[in-house]
């Protein structure tokens, strides 16, 4: 994992969505989804590219069972945008550096 995506406990969310002024970046993923693993590096590149303008985290679904219901999700890997405290974009499915870049950028 790259030095600018952070793993994350669904209780850490809690706590960055209250605190953060920044958008946050949120990668479901688990250790056994192929496309999840296959797009790590594009959200590691993304990351480094978005720099301080967000923080990019990745949730391990598997280690933390209550985060699909709360955030309703369907598959994985799902990326969502957070921007104070709530919800304001989401991608489905393996996903390019430069759509997560522009997910992050337009949300």
């Amino acid at each position: 994992m790259s030095p600018y995506v952070k793993d994350l406990s669904e209780a850490g969310l809690d706590d960055e969505l209250i605190q953060s002024k920044e958008p946050i970046l949120v990668d479901f993923w688990a250790p056994w989804c192929g496309p999840c693993r296959a797009m790590a590096p594009a959200v590691d590149a993304a990351a480094e590219k978005l720099g301080s303008s967000a923080k990019v985290y990745k949730i391990n679904g598997d280690e933390n069972p209550d985060v699909s219901p709360r955030f309703n999700i369907k598959g994985i890997p799902t990326l969502i945008v957070f921007k104070d405290g709530q919800e304001a974009k989401r991608l489905v499915g393996l996903s390019s550096k430069e759509q997560i870049e522009a997910l992050v950028r337009t949300a």
